[in-house]
């Protein structure tokens, strides 16, 4: 049954060429197959590969950190599975009638187990468990990979006849078990793998807008972008990897936010198949004020209406100049005050992030050895100056990172007035380079949670959206309540639970959190990790966060979008869903 991807996407650049994803990236883990986190026979930790610019570089004081935060140690491994098992893969079930139809359409599919278990989940913590030490109950029965918006029509017209459930897979990276495959679904479940859908169809420079098919991944959109001297400037965390598609599916966010906006700031157009037909508005325009916007049924449905297959997007000429820069603030108090001043004068930069102490520390266990003396006895300096020299207290300072981009006058004036405010909150710069590592190390950082669970260490980000008079109750109550969670459950060692301030609005901001805890001597540590998980979402609700910045909501948080919504806003998603899908064809079971 293996046909696979074949010439239908040959030519086409970067992660979605038709090398199958599973020799580019882990089956069981995130990321490239040749990056990962190691701890080499010196037991020093080290990052692999050269795709990355940590890559190669020997992480010495790595070691140390996680010992000392974790109670963790080298001694202390668990074994994972160093590769699929194909007899633990539940068996595909595929009416003959469809396969028929299926291969008349010349469609590309494959009912192979390691294509099928590839797209049987996202990045949560218990999927990436369940894949390291057993099976998923249920999975897609077969993958298909439609080449164009054409395509896909016939797919969803055949999945209609035979009454099969359809979940489309854009980039794979989810974190809220949206790619999970129902496990009472009887029906034949049918992956719908975006991928050979990647090109860009057209670029209108008079209008600033591009035309993209929605299987495309972010780095490949900025490649190629680029070379027309063209960005979208939507960078978010998971670019290398999430897809234009996905972002829409569940109202992504971008780093650089600040300047090119949300996906729902950067989406002119959106086609998209649906089993009642084709939505999309007539014309390519700016703004429409004709009813409520369909698009934002679209934007953040996670795959329950349909499949968008072609979007057009904002492009803005790539900048001439950018910048990174970082401030080191007394506490986290200054440092979200000075945000909020940043915010409330309008002039944040491309990217303004800040970093409680925790993250800071373990940021700086993240530094590579470098090799002349003179720069590290220079970093020593610095570091003095700044703990014992400014009276910063190297347990409770803070760190933001700063990115400046646009023409490069503008860029200085705009650096100096933020300077000029952090001042006034106690900050000092803390130079260039800091804040570029800052940035790096969001793409690494992913990699890191693969290394803890081959050392019973479970790791897991979340966020949320809150008004600025609440940022710092919920971001002290959210690390309490985990700490104490992690006591109540029986963990043994304190957690790690910390946060950063990602996003900043007029009325609020973005908080991210990550936590992370040894589970030695924990029997079902998944579990425990769930309730912990589900606690800490109380404790953001109860101060006034959201149920979701930009993750989504998935399944993994669906339990509480009655009270995030309402129930009548709750009623109004139904009944389209029930309009447009009634026989559930998209039946993923996200958000409702």
């Amino acid at each position: 049954s293996r046909k696979g991807p074949s010439g239908a996407g040959q030519q086409r650049a970067g992660v979605s060429q038709c090398v199958p994803r599973q020799e580019l990236l882990k089956w069981n883990g995130w990321g490239y197959n040749d990056s990962k986190f190691i701890f080499n026979k010196k037991g020093q930790a080290e990052f692999t590969g050269k795709r990355y610019r940590l890559g190669g570089m020997v992480l010495p004081t790595f070691k140390e950190w996680i010992e000392k935060t974790f109670g963790a140690s080298l001694e202390h491994k668990t074994t994972s599975r160093a590769s699929l098992n194909v007899n633990d893969v539940p068996p595909s079930i595929v009416n003959e009638e469809f396969l028929q139809d299926l291969r008349a359409t010349k469609i590309s599919y494959s009912q192979d187990a390691e294509d099928r278990v590839f797209r049987a989940h996202g990045h949560c913590l218990h999927e990436i468990f369940v894949l390291r030490e057993g099976m998923f109950k249920r999975i897609p029965d077969i993958v298909v990979w439609p080449v164009c918006h054409e395509d896909v029509v016939k797919i969803v017209e055949l999945a209609c006849k035979h009454n099969l459930c359809i979940i489309p897979f854009g980039g794979g990276t989810s974190v809220s078990s949206a790619l999970e495959c129902p496990e009472e679904e009887k029906r034949t479940i049918v992956s719908l793998d975006t991928s050979q859908m990647n090109r860009i169809l057209w670029i209108d420079e008079k209008n600033l807008t591009a035309c993209v098919e929605a299987g495309i991944v972010g780095q490949d959109l900025e490649k190629q972008l680029a070379e027309s001297g063209f960005c979208t400037g939507h960078e978010p965390d998971s670019m290398e990897f999430s897809s234009l598609g996905g972002w829409v599916a569940t109202r992504a966010s971008g780093m650089k936010k600040n300047i090119y906006g949300n996906i729902e700031d950067l989406v002119i157009h959106i086609k998209m198949v649906t089993p009642r037909g084709i939505v999309e508005k007539n014309c390519q325009v700016p703004r429409m004020s004709t009813g409520p916007d369909i698009h934002h049924f679209i934007m953040g449905s996670e795959g329950t209406l349909g499949v968008v297959t072609e979007v057009t997007i904002k492009i803005r000429p790539v900048p001439e100049y950018q910048k990174y820069g970082s401030v080191v603030f007394p506490n986290f108090e200054r440092g979200v005050a000075c945000l909020r001043e940043v915010a409330k004068q309008r002039c944040a930069p491309a990217s303004i992030r800040l970093v409680d102490n925790a993250q800071f520390q373990f940021g700086h266990a993240l530094k590579p050895q470098v090799a002349s003396i003179f720069t590290s006895f220079l970093d020593g300096l610095k570091k003095f100056y700044i703990t014992k020299f400014k009276g910063f207290d190297p347990n409770i300072l803070c760190v933001a990172t700063l990115l400046f981009e646009g023409d490069r006058e503008k860029v200085l004036q705009h650096e100096k007035q933020v300077y000029d405010i952090a001042t006034k909150f106690g900050g000092l710069a803390a130079g260039e380079d800091n804040g570029q590592r800052g940035y790096m190390l969001t793409f690494v950082i992913a990699y890191l949670r693969d290394l803890g669970l081959d050392y019973y260490v479970i790791g897991e980000s979340f966020e949320t959206s809150v008004p600025w008079d609440r940022v710092l109750d919920l971001c002290r109550n959210v690390k309490e309540r985990i700490v104490r969670e992690c006591k109540e459950k029986g963990v043994q060692f304190a957690p790690l639970s910390t946060c950063r301030v990602t996003q900043t609005y007029d009325a609020g901001a973005c908080v991210y959190f990550y936590f992370a805890f040894n589970y030695r001597g924990i029997s079902d540590p998944i579990h425990v990790y769930e309730q912990i998980e589900r606690a800490a979402r109380e404790e953001i609700l109860a101060n006034g966060g959201s149920l979701s910045h930009h993750h989504g909501v998935g399944k993994l948080r669906k339990r509480w979008m009655k009270e995030s919504i309402s129930d009548v806003g709750l009623g109004m998603l139904r009944s389209v869903k029930e309009y447009v899908d009634p026989n559930n064809i998209f039946g993923n079971k996200n958000l409702l």
